[in-house]
């Protein structure tokens, strides 16, 4: 656990399986997102007490035995893919932004079809519509928006499932369905998360509404039970500020990777209004995904991860994905061979302590690229953990706005830091060392 520098939220729990406070493996948190699409999958096919129960079984075991133990995700995350499971029914997900967007997109991604994909969102795209938005009351930052390219993504009557990392109170998810059923009315929906910790009267929230609105609401969750929090809230500290200037600083080489992948030609305009034209990725699941996308997707992993193979020249090296982007950074850290961990920046501040029993160990600040009016922090990843850091930015950014960033990761990397800028048409572009500004 770790404390939380916010008056409405106290604490946090720190994933060992999330891949966004703590470095992990990178199969360890794809297989956490698989591991809730089995459970997903068990429920719509009778639950626990049906007939044929004994494949689900050895996939649920599998499944727990990797998260368990990380040496073993890799090969227990391939035999959920293999048996290309389909639902009996078409299913929407939808990730909440920032921290379960790899977690939707990975739960979404173990049925081999009838499955849609849309995560929220915090970016500001002018040239779209929202189709929902909502709170989430106990964050520092509580507008979500969702994007769809396909008008109709909710409008039909299929389960919603809505995928979080924690669920404290469910106010969150609350809010979600009473906005989702005042504009795309429907029957079912699931919540699904790693952590359940509502109480009993969180707990009669969800029945309250399933009658007011005369729907159904099961929740899902890899772990449940009951916390009690006393003390005051952490608020006179400051995470990842004041960091000691490091003795040795590595390099910064800028590469531009051909990713194969779509665009889509939207800007987005910051919370200071400074607008940045450069296009999004359109698989990302931003503006929502198909069972059909997933192939694409596949593709891209990999053709990315091959060219970051070359690249690396460290036994041990770190993938960061930077805010919501989080899941296509995670698959290309999968394929990137042994002795690489998977993390990613967040927003969310964290007050450091350097005790064993304590969650976040280290902390650094500073202004996002993607909004320099926001703080972002990079957390428990000491200097010369890795020889190699990776950051994977799904769009272009002017260099001013990065060199925040990549000041803190020069005084990480034992070896080299390696700015990756994705995109479709774009050739290995290793520019001169930009180590010194």
């Amino acid at each position: 656990m770790a404390a939380r520098i916010n008056k409405k939220r106290s604490f946090l729990f720190v994933s060992k399986v999330l891949g966004k406070h703590i470095p992990v493996m990178p199969y360890t948190p794809l297989l956490s997102g698989a591991a809730l699409g089995l459970l997903l999958y068990r429920e719509m096919n009778g639950g626990t007490k049906a007939a044929a129960n004994e494949p689900m079984d050895k996939l649920l075991n599998a499944a727990v035995h990797g998260l368990i133990h990380p040496l073993q995700a890799e090969e227990a995350y391939h035999e959920l893919l293999a048996a290309q499971l389909v639902l009996p029914q078409p299913v929407v997900f939808v990730g909440f932004a920032e921290t379960a967007t790899a977690l939707g997109h990975s739960m979404y991604n173990i049925f081999a079809g009838g499955a849609s994909y849309i995560h929220t969102t915090r970016e500001d795209i002018p040239e779209m519509a929202s189709i929902i938005s909502f709170e989430e009351e106990h964050s520092h930052a509580v507008d979500h928006l969702c994007y769809a390219l396909d008008t109709a993504l909710l409008s039909g009557e299929e389960p919603i499932v809505l995928v979080d990392d924690e669920i404290t109170t469910g106010n969150t998810a609350i809010n979600t369905i009473r906005d989702i059923q005042s504009k795309f009315p429907r029957k079912e929906y699931v919540v699904a998360s790693l952590l359940d910790w509502r109480s009993e009267g969180h707990i009669q929230a969800y029945r309250d509404l399933e009658q007011e609105l005369g729907i159904q609401i099961k929740a899902l969750s890899l772990l449940q039970g009951c916390i009690d929090v006393k003390g005051t809230p952490m608020l006179d500290a400051e995470a990842g500020k004041g960091q000691e200037k490091p003795a040795r600083e590595a390099p910064v080489v800028t590469t531009y990777i051909r990713d194969g992948l779509e665009r889509l030609a939207v800007s987005s305009t910051d919370s200071r209004g400074e607008i940045n034209t450069s296009p999004y990725l359109k698989l990302s699941g931003r503006f929502g995904l198909s069972s059909e996308d997933n192939v694409w997707i596949d593709k891209g992993a990999a053709q990315v991860a091959a060219q970051l193979r070359k690249l690396r020249e460290s036994p041990s090296a770190l993938v960061m994905g930077v805010g919501e982007f989080m899941y296509l950074p995670m698959r290309i850290a999968a394929e990137m061979g042994e002795g690489v961990a998977y993390q990613s920046s967040t927003r969310s501040p964290i007050h450091p302590d350097r005790r064993s029993d304590y969650g976040v160990h280290s902390a650094a600040a500073y202004p996002s690229a993607t909004d320099t009016g926001i703080t972002n922090y990079i957390y428990n990843v000491d200097p010369g953990q890795y020889g190699d850091i990776f950051v994977l930015l799904e769009r272009d950014v002017p260099h001013r706005r990065i060199e925040p960033m990549m000041d803190i990761l020069k005084g990480l990397a034992g070896n080299k830091v390696h700015l990756i800028v994705l995109g479709p048409e774009l050739e290995v572009e290793v520019p001169a060392d930009e180590g010194n500004g």
